[in-house]
């Protein structure tokens, strides 16, 4: 049978039927599924030591004869215990496995054996325990060298896995390389068959390293074409040039109820020019918490609405959709614009009284009697269509799912507006701030604006890493606050106890015991995920209107919450989360003229140094890269969020392999600009990325 990256592994002979399901668990459908497996680490066996100069506690590989073999069942728990006595010639130590009747069977009397694993000693001598063993005879797999070690599930081994990449390995003849001979001439990097062996099956660290950087570099060489190759269509796609009407914009800025930063007004600057433009802005502004992203899109839509022209804005959650919704209703009185709320359980405008039916609404958007209209993915469904859309506004738009965010840009060509030529103008907006090798490697194909001022007005949060011992002080605090006319949050990480995590605390317990406790003459609600919109709004409401003083929250509260009379912040269990979604959280508050207090309460010294960051740094984007340098890019957006290979996330930090992939990328398509010349790239990245978020 010849096999490609493409056979399933449904159809290799050696799969059993029983490891398919296991195999899809992790991911695994076909060879180069397989293949791309990575070993999570290798344990170093490749050192043969004689009996008689084992170490106990240490890791180590002998090599003997088999000269007796005991199997025997324990009295009190009824367990199989297979013994091998193994001899080489310097001493005898004892093997034991424990339930693996099977061992006794593989290995006989006689036969010359390779067994690695860790020493352990008792009265009796040295010993192995559960050891890995094969027969000295054949190429070493499991022993004798280093042994891959992977991402497991239950019922599925590394001694399994590496049986089959070592058969599938064998019944590959050559493949077809994504990276260009020249180009890996150019690297020094191996092709590709052969890096597959060297990953899994190395003969030293120096080449499991070499592998590693040549599949690192291989992800992003192949993101960044991927990015270019979109950006360039972009570039070359129609879209409706709206000038930059200065007198009419600068009469919405004066509006606004606050002056904006230079960073604002540069960053309006460069998306007004954009959407001047012919082709299609995709711009992200990339700004931390209270650098006012919101200000800033809503002096594009001002523009926009001028020249007759709507505008989508697409929140990630109902609760930030309906806070848009009251912001821009303040922002553009009724008289000059309509702007109107669509969500799976909102549909309203400023104009209207209560509800509007599905039905209503649509209608409204495809006269082009709504300026405005801002929801949540709802407004993505075939059924919307508008009149005159020109700009598209995601927010938060790192918190969509891989696959809305991926076809997001996709799905405004569908948009049926009146004019199938022309595309929307694109902008997205994060406030989670991206270290700079994240952006460059992330967000290429995207001309990136940076809002890194906050308002004058704004006073720095101080922060504090609290202990249980001071939780009586802390609390005290908090109360000297409420009695000053402020109001509290207190985050905790889940909603309600589980088993696993029975000593974590949890919302719901929470809330009633700050009620009934500890703050009894105070109101306290409760907010997290699993409410409905209607029972969000309703605490939201409360607590934005002052009826209630604390509010105990989920990570819900980390986005679009803004209630600027909140002063105090205690966050439970801090070390849980990571630094970056702490400062999302503590920029919850903050938002008003009174100085703000955050309190990380954690009883994990070992993790103190590393929330002090929060107490130095008062900035995300500097958080950001502490951040990066302690988690890795894949915690840092979460797996669920980036879509992206562990391998290629892994390299994000390495800011020099980024921009040496980058300019390969550059030259390659500078030359070849569909790739035609080069199929096996143009195949792999036409695929690779289709779940991907690289836009």
């Amino acid at each position: 049978m010849k096999l490609t990256l493409e056979t399933l592994l449904s159809t290799l002979p050696k799969v059993q039927k029983t490891y398919l399901p296991r195999l899809e668990k992790l991911g695994l459908l076909t060879v180069g599924d397989l293949l791309r497996h990575f070993p999570s680490r290798y344990d170093d066996y490749s050192a043969i030591v004689p009996i008689d100069e084992l170490s106990v506690g240490e890791t180590q590989t002998v090599v003997g004869v088999v000269e007796s073999v005991d199997v025997s069942r324990t009295w009190r728990k009824k367990m199989i215990v297979s013994t091998v006595f193994v001899r080489d010639d310097t001493e005898q130590m004892r093997c034991v496995w424990f339930n693996q009747a099977f061992v006794a069977q593989s290995f006989p009397t006689g036969t010359t054996v390779r067994i690695s694993g860790k020493v352990s000693s008792d009265n009796k001598g040295l010993y192995f325990t559960n050891p890995a063993c094969e027969r000295a005879s054949r190429e070493p797999t499991h022993t004798g060298r280093l042994v891959p070690v992977y991402p497991e599930t239950y019922g599925l081994t590394s001694k399994w896995l590496r049986w089959q990449m070592q058969m599938v390995l064998e019944s590959l003849q050559e493949l077809d390389d994504p990276i260009p001979c020249d180009v890996r001439t150019r690297l020094s990097l191996p092709e590709l068959l052969r890096a597959f062996w060297m990953v899994h099956f190395p003969s030293s660290e120096d080449e499991a390293t070499l592998a590693g950087k040549r599949f690192a570099f291989e992800e992003m060489f192949l993101l960044q074409l991927r990015s270019l190759i979109l950006n360039a269509k972009w570039r070359r796609s129609q879209s409706i040039s709206l000038p930059f009407d200065e007198i009419v914009v600068k009469k919405f800025v004066h509006s606004l109820p606050f002056p904006l930063t230079d960073a604002q007004r540069k960053t309006s600057y460069q998306i007004l020019c954009d959407i001047a433009k012919e082709h299609p802005m995709n711009r992200l502004v990339n700004g931390d918490v209270g650098t006012g992203k919101t200000a800033v899109s809503a002096i594009a839509t001002s523009n926009v609405a001028h020249h007759g022209f709507q505008t989508v804005i697409l929140a990630p959650t109902e609760v930030l959709a309906r806070q848009h919704f009251e912001t821009f209703s303040r922002y553009f009185p009724a008289l000059d614009y309509c702007v109107g709320l669509f969500t799976g359980s909102y549909r309203q405008t400023n104009r209207t009284q209560g509800q509007l039916s599905r039905k209503e609404m649509l209608s409204l958007l495809s006269d082009g009697s709504v300026h405005i209209v801002i929801g949540t993915h709802a407004l993505l469904t075939d059924d919307v269509s508008f009149k005159h859309l020109a700009l598209v506004v995601v927010d938060e738009q790192h918190r969509f799912g891989v696959l809305q965010r991926a076809r997001l840009q996709e799905q405004t060509t569908r948009i049926d507006d009146g004019d199938k030529t022309a595309l929307p103008h694109f902008l997205a907006m994060t406030a989670t701030p991206i270290p700079r090798t994240l952006t460059l490697a992330l967000f290429g194909n995207l001309d990136v604006s940076v809002l890194d001022q906050m308002p004058r007005s704004r006073k720095r949060i101080i922060t504090s890493v609290a202990s249980d011992k001071q939780r009586a002080e802390v609390y005290s605090f908090l109360r000297g606050q409420i009695s000053s006319g402020h109001q509290a949050y207190v985050i905790l990480p889940l909603v309600e106890e589980s088993e696993t995590l029975v000593t974590k605390k949890a919302a719901m317990n929470e809330c009633m015991r700050l009620q009934k406790t500890v703050f009894k003459d105070l109101s306290v609600a409760l907010l997290h995920g699993r409410m409905s919109s209607k029972e969000k709004e309703s605490v939201m409401n409360d607590f934005s209107c002052g009826k209630t003083n604390i509010l105990v929250s989920t990570a819900v509260v980390e986005v679009g919450v803004d209630v600027p009379n909140a002063t105090v912040m205690l966050i439970e269990n801090a070390d849980q989360f990571g630094l970056s979604q702490l400062h999302q959280f503590r920029g919850r508050i903050g938002r008003g003229t009174e100085q703000s207090y955050c309190f990380l309460f954690s009883d994990k010294s070992q993790n103190h140094r590393r929330l002090r960051a929060l107490v130095k740094h008062s900035d995300g984007f500097s958080i950001a890269e502490e951040d990066l340098k302690l988690r890795g890019p894949g915690q840092f957006f979460g797996s669920q969020q980036s879509g992206i290979p562990d391998v290629a996330m892994s390299s994000l930090m390495n800011v020099k392999m980024v921009t040496i992939a980058r300019d390969e990328a550059r030259a390659l398509l500078k030359i070849d600009p569909t790739l035609k010349k080069h199929p096996a790239t143009l195949s792999v990245v036409s695929s690779r990325f289709s779940r991907a978020h690289i836009s």
